[in-house]
């Protein structure tokens, strides 16, 4: 399954993908933007948007990008660990 991460702490990037890994899945992040978002996002299974520390612009870039590909889409204000796992939980089982 692959993954795509927009928004979060850029000092936890490497947090994200081992945690991606452990539930046997490949990850991108982009916590910032640069360049043209929409050309790196690809077609992943699961966007998740953590939206307490990304710009709208960002925010609805991702989510276009993610409507035209039929991406599912899982939002959480808290860029932690925690709800990470727990979404990942949700959309893995």
């Amino acid at each position: 399954m692959s993954v795509v991460i927009v928004g979060g702490n850029d000092c936890m990037v490497c947090q994200y993908r081992n945690l991606c890994k452990q539930y046997k899945c490949n990850a991108k992040v982009f916590t910032q933007m640069n360049g043209t978002l929409k050309n790196k996002i690809g077609s992943p299974d699961l966007m998740v948007v953590f939206t307490g520390t990304v710009s709208h612009k960002m925010v609805k870039c991702a989510l276009n990008e993610a409507k035209n590909r039929n991406t599912k889409i899982a939002r959480a204000h808290s860029s932690s660990i925690s709800a990470l796992k727990m979404i990942l939980e949700e959309h893995t089982a």
